[in-house]
Parts: C-alpha cells; structure tokens; sequence
C-alpha cells in the first residue's frame, strides 16, 4: 500500500474495497460549532430515547442502560453493538513505552475488551525498545519526506500497531529531554493521529484483514486529541468513517496540548476550523504564554468539541473537570457537553499485584492467612530496610511522586505528629528536589521510624504495599490513582483525600453498620489527613477486629478490569446508538 501525505493532510491511492480521496488542507469545509447540544438521554436514563435525524425526523432506540450493559437479559443487540472494532490511541502503552499511569491502562484494557469479544487495536509510536518481533505492516510519508511505518504485533487477542517515524526514535524521554520538552511535539502527535486514523482502513492484520470504517476510536489525553478533529474535518467531510464514533479519554486534564497560535497552519486544516483549536489564556496566566495577549491553539479544546463522548477515569473525576477547580479552564466546555461526559474507575492488573502470587513477595498469603502474611512481609522489610522489628507496631506507607500535586508536602508537614503516636512511616519516591530532601530530614530526624527511599524500586513497591497496615495518599486532586486499589488488593487500608478516583474507590468506613474499606479526609490539609490517619491507627491498636474487616472487604473487592471494561462497552454502545458529530 502506498500513501502519500500532503502537508498533514492525506492522500490515499485508490486499492480495493477502498476509494481515493484526496483530504486536502485547503478544502472549503463548514466551520465547526463552538459548542456541541448535548444529546438527549443520559448514560444512566431508561427506558425509549428519543433523538432527531438530519432531516428533522425523530428516531426512537429502545435500548436501555441496563440492556446495554448486561444485553442478553433485555434485547438481542445488533451485530455492530454487540462486537465492536475498538481503536485506541495513545502516546505510550506499557510494557514497552511509561511515564505514568496512562501507559499501565493501555497494557490492561485493551485486553480486557479483547477477551469480551471484541476486535482491538492499539496504535502508538515504536519508541526506542519497541520489540523487534513487531511485523512491519505498511508504509505513509509525510509531508516532509520521511517515511511512515506500521508494525503490527498481536498479543493477548490485541493488535498493537507501532508507528515508526524518525521523530519517535531520537535520545531522551518519551515527550522530551533535559532540555525540556521537544519543540515539535505537536507535529510529532499530530503524525501519531493521521497514522491512527489510516490504519485500519489500510492495514491487513495478519489472520484478521482490515478493520474497515466501523470503528471505535478512542483518543487517549492530548497526544491523540487530533483524533475526533481530523475524523470530523478530513474524513466525514469526504464521506469516510460516516458509522465511526470518536471518544475523548480524559486521564488528567491538566496537560492540555497547547501551542503558539502560529502553529495552527501546521495541522492542515482549513482556515474555518481555528475557532474550534482557538484559546487564550486569562489575564492572570499569561506570564510566560506565547503572546502578550494570551493566544494560543489547545488542541483538548478542538477534542472536546468534536469528540461523540467524553470519558474520565473515575466519575469523581467526571464531576469535577465540570468544575472551576478541576476544569483547567475546561469547565465551561465540558459542562456544555455534560449529557455526554461519563466517568469509568480504572481497574488494576490481578496478575502483576496478586499478593498470592507476587514473585516480590518474601511471603505470600490470601484471604484465608493475611494477618500472618502481612505481620511476616512486615517484618522481612523492617529489617532490610534496618527498622526496629515488631509485627505489632503500625506501619503507614506512601508511594508516589513527590510533588505539590501528590500532597507531599502535607505528609512531611503532619510527620511530627505521625511519629508521636509511635507509628512507622516508610515512603518511596522521586520529584522535586525540595521534597526528596524532606524524605532524607524525616530519615535523620526519625532514625527508628521513619524511612524515605528516592527513587523509584518495583521490587520495593510491593514489599511495601504488603508490609504496611495503613497507606495513605493526600493528592490534591487524583483523577484515579492506582496505589489504593493496589493496598486494598494486599489487605493494606487507605486512608485518601476526597477526589477523583480516590473517593470513588475507597469506601468511608463506617464502624456502626461495618461497612467500608478505608477513610477519606477533606480539606486537603495536614489538620484533616492527622484526624483521620488517626482515626485508623486507633482502629488498628484498640479494634483488631474491626480493622480486620476493613482488610478483609478491600480484599474481596473487584477491582478487575473486566469490570470497567463492561462499563467501557455501554459507553462505546452508546456512542454508536448517538448521531456523530457533525461540524
């Protein structure tokens, strides 16, 4: 296969089962809309929705919230409801490319869906270390000369296509090096969406062929946010991709993708479409923007406009991008399109933290012997990491970057009073240079209690996880977090500041009904997280039993991915049954 590319736009030989179209930049198209109608009915509304068509006639679908989820116990859904061709794209998918928890859910879900029947593909970049069994697959060229490749490896029933360009294989970080970030990364991603949108109407997947047009796309943070704006601008516009649906995954909405406004002429799209990118900062955050008069182009903007749905990684989260707190900015846009945002609760990898089986562990245990496990793993870490060794003092751990964002500072500011009560506190970690010498002073200041490791160990953060009774994690905002799922899974109790994924996974605890799995606190202040880790060290030392139960039912949670992969599908369905947008 041959394609050749114009600028960004694209140009695709005529082949079989495949018509040329020549999507050029500067095609006269409508301009988009600056907001879209919400659609009517929600997620979680049953019963008959009603919708209008082009032509003003009302469409009734009598599928349910219910039905969707769980189909054969309400209707029979049609074949393209019922397995879907899901692509997900994304700047980095564990194993082979991570720099935060983006990259684990892309190792996790894909599968997930895979395994419920579903056909799934995975388009990243092949960055240094993609392995070398990954098939080449095709070829494009860019605009400025160089070429394109796919490579395609299956695995676990997924087909990951890895997009080989020279600006993915260059020294340094995924997304820059210490210099800062690279200064074409807009163009480097905006390469990563055309090649997404192309692959599964060009790619011959070994064994399966080609995806076709009816598809899922699913466009991970900004890296991939060009996604639903090239889908309406470059592919509907000419016919194409007309049953396909585009979904906004929104991990943290704090990096938006945002660019001098000069750098719009580099995306190839028609002038008429700079008002859907158009942004400018307000008057208090222009220090350091890129005009005096705060302009720019955001490229979350566009995706959140032209995107069929929005989804977060908790419904917290959803919640609060719809707010001045956690909206960035955002908030007004997202909160246009509220009918459509949803938020689904990451799950964790029962394969990688299965305290049973965890090859880390000096001791694995269960459900059946996790007080004996967890005293005995206590122990093995208290003397590796040369703590005085008593299985009954209370051990709180935190694992983390060290950064305002993850709540450090609070922790180090309550430690004066953590190590009065006796207690043993071990962290792990790296950030800022500030906060890794706050790890030391706690280090020299407490000798007999307190241990703070800088940098990062995998082995270290399970041996952890399972010697600690109590984790805490005081993030000032966490869209979902993965380390409380990961301490519940090991019989370790939380105890979380009230945001995002954090409030949604760990249930307050409450001692009149036994109920619950850890304790949250709010404010963010080092006065609320002190009364409420004091609420579970008294729990620990006067209850035992009571704080068993809180391990026990962390234990016995689903926490699988199965499980928000099922929420993924009726999601995905959802959009299907909804008209696409349409600019």
């Amino acid at each position: 296969m041959n394609v050749a590319v114009r600028g960004p736009g694209l140009v695709v030989t005529a082949q079989a089962g495949h018509s040329s179209r020549d999507a050029l930049p500067g095609a006269a198209q409508p301009a988009p809309r600056a907001s879209n109608a919400p659609r009517n009915g929600s997620l979680r509304s049953k019963g008959r929705i009603s919708r209008t068509d082009g032509a003003g006639k009302s469409n009734v679908v009598a599928y349910t919230s219910t039905a969707l989820a769980s189909p054969a116990t309400e209707v029979d859904l049609p074949a393209h409801l019922r397995t879907m061709n899901i692509v997900f794209v994304s700047s980095e998918v564990a194993p082979w490319s991570k720099t935060g928890g983006l990259a684990d859910v892309m190792g996790s879900l894909p599968e997930a869906l895979a395994a419920r029947g579903h056909r799934v593909m995975v388009v990243t970049p092949r960055y240094n270390g993609v392995p070398e069994e990954a098939e080449p697959s095709g070829t494009v060229a860019d605009a400025q000369g160089a070429d394109v490749h796919y490579s395609v490896l299956q695995k676990d029933g997924v087909d990951y296509v890895f997009v080989d360009h020279p600006s993915f294989s260059r020294p340094g970080g995924l997304y820059g090096d210490v210099f800062g970030p690279f200064g074409d990364n807009q163009w480097r991603y905006k390469t990563l969406c055309l090649a997404a949108l192309e692959a599964p109407l060009l790619l011959d997947v070994p064994g399966r062929g080609r995806y076709g047009e009816d598809c899922v796309f699913v466009a991970n943070d900004w890296h991939a946010a060009m996604v639903p704006v090239y889908l309406a601008a470059k592919y509907r516009a000419h016919g194409v991709y007309q049953s396909a649906r585009s979904i906004l995954a929104i991990h943290n909405l704090r990096h938006q993708g945002v660019f001098p406004p000069g750098t719009f002429k580099d995306l190839g799209l028609p002038d008429q479409w700079y008002g859907c990118l158009e942004w400018q900062y307000p008057p208090h955050q222009r220090m350091g923007a890129y005009e005096e008069e705060g302009r720019a182009v955001n490229t979350m903007k566009a995706a959140i406009i032209t995107c069929d749905r929005v989804v977060t990684v908790s419904p917290t989260y959803a919640g609060e991008i719809q707010s001045p707190e956690g909206g960035w900015g955002m908030e007004w846009l997202l909160g246009s399109r509220a009918p459509v945002v949803n938020g689904v609760l990451n799950g964790i990898d029962g394969e990688d933290w299965a305290p049973e089986t965890d090859r880390f562990l000096p001791t694995n245990y269960g459900l059946e012997d996790f007080k004996e496990g967890k005293k005995a793993n206590k122990l093995a870490l208290q003397k590796e990491l040369g703590l005085p060794e008593n299985p009954d003092v209370p051990m709180v751990a935190f694992i983390g970057r060290l950064d305002q964002q993850k709540g450090t500072d609070i922790l180090l500011e309550s430690l004066p009073w953590l190590m009065a009560q006796g207690a043993q506190l071990v962290c792990l970690g790296t950030g800022t240079s500030d906060l890794e010498n706050g790890l030391r002073w706690a280090e020299g200041a407490y000798p007999q209690q307190a241990r703070g490791w800088v940098g990062f160990n995998v082995e270290m953060s399970h041996k952890i996880t399972a010697a600690a009774d109590i984790f805490i994690m005081p993030s000032r905002f966490e869209p979902c977090g993965l380390n409380q799922m990961y301490a519940m899974r090991y019989g370790t109790v939380p105890v979380v500041h009230a945001t995002g994924g954090l409030k949604d996974s760990v249930e307050q605890y409450d001692p009149w009904t036994e109920s619950g799995t850890g304790w949250h606190f709010y404010p963010c202040t080092a006065a609320s997280l002190i009364h409420s880790l004091g609420l579970a060290l008294a729990t620990y030392r006067d209850h035992p039993k009571a704080f068993e139960g809180l391990q026990r039912r962390g234990m016995e949670r689903d926490l699988s991915w199965n499980k928000a992969a099922e929420s993924y599908e009726e999601i995905f369905r959802w959009a299907k049954i909804d008209p696409p947008y349409a600019s």
